[in-house]
Formats: C-alpha cells, sequence, structure tokens
C-alpha cells in the first residue's frame, strides 16, 4: 500500500493560471483546469488514486523489481522541478514544468536518459469533479483525449497508450542520451484540438521567462536564495489573466489531521493579496502591483459598502461553501470543502491593510488615476461608519462577532494613512474628520482593548485572550516600537502563545474552544511567527529575531516551500500548500532584518513591510503604573 506523502513532500509547478502539486514518488496528485478554484481532474491529495492521478516514474518505483531513489530540485530560480531517478539499471532525469505562455494551461513530462537503460511508467487517471467523473477516453487524428463535460485533457507522447478502466497507462524504455516527452493540454470539449507542444522549445521558453523575471528582483541581501524561492512561489499564486493572487493553490488540507479545520483557500483575499503585494513591490515588482489594483476596481466594481474581504480570482461574489462528500479527505480529514463561506464575514481590519497597500503603491511610484482615488474615499468612508462594530476578526472565527483589538488597529490604519496621502496632496478628503476618528479609535483602543495588569493589548475589548495578530502594532505606527504596552505586548504573546519560539494565533485548548466557535487544534502560525521575528526586530532584539528566522528557514521543505502551518511535536507542516502567507511573511522579515542590520555602506533597503512605513508613530501617554 502506497502511504500519502507528508504535505511538505509535495513540490509545486504552475502557469500563473493554475498549479499542480507533484508528489516525491513522480505522482502529480492535484491539478485544478483550467483555473486555480476549478474542480480538479487530479484529487488524489485529497482520497485515493482512484480520485485521479498522474504517475510517471521508473518502473521499479514501487519496489516490484528492484529498488528506485530519487532527488529533487528545481532548475536554478524557476519552477521546473527535476527529479533525477536512479535505478539498478541506469539513471534518468525527469524535468516537470507548466508553459506561462501556452495558450492554455499544459503539464510537460520530460525524460531525459543520462546513464544505463530505465524502464518506465507513465499512468494518466483522470477523474474530473474533484475525482467524481470517469473521463470518455478515445482517439480523435491519431491523439487520445480524455473527456468529461465542458473538459478535454489531449494526451501526446510518442509511447504507445493502453486506455483502461479510464485510464491511460504507457510503458517504455529510455537509455542514456534519449528524451522522451508526455504531454498534457487542457482545452474546452467543445473546442477544436490545441496544437501539439513542442517540449524543448516549451522548456526553453519557461527557463527563460523564469530568468527574466527573477532578473527583475532588487533585493540582493543576506538570505536570498531563501526570498527567491518565497518570491517565485507568490507569483505563482497570481492568475495572470486578471492580477488576482490566491491564497493558495489547494483546498482542505487540514489544519489538525484527522479534523474538521480544512478550507478551500483558492480565491482571493484582499488582506492577503495587499501583503503579498508588500512583499513583490519591496523586491522590484511592480507590474504585479499594477494588475491588482485594477483587479481591485473591478472587483470591488461601484459597490464598496457590501466589500467582501474575499473575491474569485476574476471577481466573483458568489463563493458558496459545500462539502464533497465522496472525497475522504487528506489522511482521513474531512470534510473536504469547496466554496468560502467566510466571504460574507465583516472584517474591518481588510480596510486597512487595502489602503494601506494603495498607500504603498503611490509611494513606491505607481500612479494613482480617478478610479482608485474614488475607490479610496469611498473605502476611507464606509470604514469611519462602520469602526465601531464587531466583526469576524482577521482569523475568520465562526464563533460571535467581538471587538476585536487587530481589527481597530488595522481601522487607524487606513484613517491614518488616508489623512498622510490627503496631507501629501495626493487625495481630496475632509482632514478635520479623519483626524477626529484616527484620534478617537487610538484613544479607545488603548483604553478598551489593553489589559494594564498584565502589560498587554488582548484579543478583543474586555478579553484576557490574547491574539498573535497584535504583533503588527509595532510596525503600523500605531504606538513606537520601544513602547512599554508594545514590547508586553510582545512578551507576553511570546510567554502564552509560543512553543519553541513559534507562535499560535490564539488558544484554542478545551478552555477556549469558544473563541473560534470550532473543534479541535491547529499548528503553530508561520505567519504569525515570521511577524514575531519582525516585531523582535523593531522593539531592539535583533539577535533574537535572526536566530528565530534562521530556525524558520529550516522548517522549510526540502524545495523552499512552507504551508500555512507547523506542527512542532510530529515534525511537519499542516495547511494548504503552498501558502501565500507563510512565503510573504519569510521575504518581509529577511528585508526587515537586512534593513536593521546591513553595514552601513551596503546599499540602502526600499523595505514596505505591509503596514510598517516611514511614517512618524502617533502616539499617546501610557497609562500610569
Amino acid at each position: 500500500m502506497i502511504s500519502t506523502p507528508l504535505i511538505e513532500e509535495f513540490a509545486l509547478i504552475g502557469d500563473m493560471r493554475t498549479s499542480a502539486l507533484v508528489g516525491p514518488g513522480g505522482s502529480i496528485d492535484w491539478l485544478c483546469l483550467p483555473r486555480f478554484d476549478s474542480p480538479a481532474p487530479f484529487a488524489t491529495l485529497l482520497g485515493a488514486p482512484e480520485h485521479g492521478s498522474w504517475v510517471l516514474a521508473p518502473a521499479s518505483a514501487d519496489g516490484a523489481s528492484g529498488r528506485a531513489t530519487v532527488v529533487r530540485r528545481y532548475v536554478g530560480d524557476s519552477l521546473v522541478l527535476e527529479s533525477e531517478w536512479v535505478t539498478g539499471t541506469g539513471t534518468v532525469r525527469v524535468r516537470d514544468f507548466m508553459p506561462p505562455h501556452a495558450p492554455a494551461p499544459q503539464v510537460i513530462r520530460v525524460v531525459e536518459g543520462l546513464y544505463g537503460e530505465v524502464a518506465m511508467v507513465s499512468r494518466l487517471c483522470p477523474r474530473p469533479g474533484y475525482g467524481r467523473t470517469v473521463p470518455w477516453i478515445h482517439t480523435v487524428g491519431g491523439r487520445a483525449v480524455a473527456e468529461a463535460g465542458a473538459d478535454a485533457l489531449w494526451v501526446d507522447t510518442p509511447v504507445e497508450q493502453t486506455e483502461k478502466e479510464g485510464a491511460l497507462a504507457g510503458r517504455f524504455r529510455v537509455a542514456a542520451g534519449q528524451t522522451v516527452a508526455v504531454m498534457l493540454s487542457w482545452s474546452p470539449s467543445h473546442a477544436p484540438a490545441p496544437e501539439v507542444p513542442d517540449p524543448e522549445e516549451s522548456l526553453t521558453a519557461t527557463l527563460e521567462f523564469w530568468r527574466e523575471w527573477v532578473g527583475r528582483c532588487t533585493y540582493d541581501g543576506p538570505y536570498r536564495e531563501a526570498v527567491i524561492r518565497s518570491l517565485i512561489t507568490l507569483k505563482a499564486l497570481t492568475y495572470a489573466p486578471s492580477g488576482a493572487i490566491v491564497a493558495a493553490p489547494t483546498t482542505s488540507l487540514p489544519e489538525d489531521i484527522g479534523g474538521v479545520r480544512n478550507w478551500d483557500y483558492r480565491y482571493a483575499w484582499l488582506r492577503d493579496a495587499s501583503m503579498t503585494l508588500s512583499a513583490l513591490l519591496s523586491t522590484g515588482y511592480r507590474d504585479e502591483a499594477a494588475a491588482w489594483r485594477w483587479w481591485l476596481l473591478r472587483a470591488v466594481a461601484g459597490d464598496p459598502e457590501n466589500l467582501q474581504i474575499m473575491y474569485g480570482i476574476t471577481g466573483e461574489r458568489d463563493l458558496h461553501e459545500r462539502q464533497l462528500p465522496w472525497l475522504p479527505g487528506y489522511k482521513g480529514s474531512a470534510p473536504v470543502r469547496v466554496g468560502n463561506g467566510a466571504a460574507d464575514q465583516l472584517q474591518l481590519d481588510v480596510y486597512g491593510e487595502v489602503i494601506d497597500t494603495l498607500a504603498l503603491a503611490h509611494a513606491s511610484g505607481i500612479a494613482r488615476c480617478a478610479d482608485t482615488a474614488a475607490l479610496h474615499r469611498q473605502l476611507a468612508g464606509q470604514l469611519v461608519r462602520r469602526w465601531r462594530e464587531p466583526d469576524e476578526g482577521i482569523w475568520e472565527v465562526r464563533g460571535p462577532r467581538r471587538q476585536f483589538v487587530h481589527s481597530k488597529v488595522m481601522a487607524w490604519v487606513a484613517v491614518d494613512r488616508t489623512i498622510r496621502l490627503a496631507e501629501a496632496g495626493a487625495l481630496d478628503v475632509d482632514l478635520t474628520e479623519l483626524v477626529a476618528v484616527r484620534d478617537e479609535i487610538h484613544a479607545e483602543v488603548c483604553a478598551k482593548g489593553f489589559d494594564p495588569v498584565r502589560n498587554t493589548f488582548t484579543q478583543s475589548y474586555g478579553s484576557t485572550e490574547l491574539d498573535a495578530a497584535l504583533l503588527v502594532i509595532p510596525g503600523t505606527g500605531f504606538l513606537p516600537p520601544d513602547d512599554p504596552r508594545v514590547i508586553g505586548t510582545v512578551e507576553a504573546i511570546q510567554r502564552e502563545l509560543t512553543v519553541g519560539g513559534l507562535v499560535w494565533r490564539y488558544n484554542t485548548d478545551g478552555q477556549h474552544a469558544g473563541v473560534d466557535g470550532l473543534a479541535g487544534d491547529e499548528g503553530a502560525f508561520l505567519l504569525c511567527t515570521f511577524r514575531l521575528v519582525d516585531a523582535l526586530t523593531l522593539i531592539g532584539r535583533v539577535a533574537e529575531a535572526t536566530e528565530l528566522f534562521e530556525h524558520l528557514l529550516t522548517l522549510r521543505s526540502d524545495l523552499g516551500l512552507l504551508a500555512e502551518e507547523y506542527d512542532p511535536e510530529a515534525g511537519r507542516q499542516l495547511g494548504n500548500f503552498p501558502q501565500a502567507f507563510s512565503h510573504l511573511g519569510l521575504v518581509l522579515s529577511a528585508l526587515l532584518l537586512w534593513q536593521h542590520t546591513r553595514p552601513a555602506d551596503a546599499p540602502a533597503v526600499s523595505v514596505a513591510l505591509g503596514t510598517e512605513r516611514d511614517f512618524a508613530p502617533f502616539s499617546s501617554p501610557a497609562p500610569a503604573a
């Protein structure tokens, strides 16, 4: 019986329209076509091989005729996966990739003989509709095609294919110096057959695409390899046709193995995308910011009063959440969900992240247009009217709404950035009203969201619970980083929400289960741990921050990838994979550390850490002891 790989054992390939996860045994176990949020014809990740997969590996990889070992890497700074298989009879190299400039999604797998001769097997078993449908497999013009409903998957290879039980299988031998390609092309089932890809030209073009894109990166400080791999991952999560950025390319990878905390992340959260843009802008990538701004204008449209926290990748508003009962879930973690009911939640912090990113784009030289300015004014006006309301907060709790302190701080950020843009002459607003609102939010948070006995800000007004989201406070300008209340909050989170330096979002044990309305536990949240790196850096504990950052780097997969969470007891990653939050956290922490440790004669670092700016912090007197 083949065991399910660990989440971090999967590799990512993609084309900025969709992506695939390739397991260590050469099996593509997750691929949605033709978009990130489309139904998956390969869904073994959330079930079993009968739910759709595509294996390409030495015939001996299953242990039936000897033993095969594999070493995987990406080809340079690219998203081309290279797997080198060593068997008892020879060695082959398999390169898996998805060409970014193909007219429609393609997966190309090229086998190259390096030594001796190796028997290979390709078994393509598509099951459209998240593993539910057996396709009609037939030939058209000598080409194999698997069709089901609206989708057609065309298979091109010189290898003779045999159809059996809804799968295409082929066995072939590759000797040193020989190359064999097996290629999959998606098209609408009603459309003419797509052109047969040229594997050599496609590989060359794909490597050149990534070489040129990485060449635009302006960061040249420490940890550059890790930063580049994270930036490539963030780029891979971009839906190029619209400019949207998905939170992750998967659904329902569990935060608790065997538990119910399984969510669909294949959508564009305004918060996640805003923070991703901060990471990209900080490293020289302006085109992505401009494309995202236009996506934002289209998604929000003329209705900012009904702002959603997330949208579909082309701006869809209806993200109805449902369960797929025929899929047992990753390692039995059910239910498997598609859609996301949190789209209808009120999360006031989103206004702060979006407005802060619009301000960052302006500061980075991306020209503001009249439509963007109008949207900014509407968002600010809506926030002024709603900031006093309770909400579900950044963590999308499914319990009752609360007066979350992080939400209020980010509401303050939204008003503050609007004021600063107006003071710079970039935005026409009523400054008198906004300054009064900014002062009121600040006073209320300091009075109702701070526990003077423990010297810490709390999760919500009147609560004694802590929340790792509060680690953003040192970088917002809400209070100076050396304010005793800021330092006290950082230290309280270290005491109560960390294990081995890794940070939990909030308490989820039995006595705290009412906070998010969910059963079960979760792992340490990697973004929050990177936020702790940032907070430690800003309060002057740089050596401690560096040590924690370097520990986080050791948690990456062998290919440099990170999921949403980490289980330090089991030593494994948890949650959807790879996760934009985790990778943007890595990039921004690396930049902040370099800003605070670089030699005096080193080039200046352009850092835009989400809400951390070159703004003078707004301060108020600390309460008397």
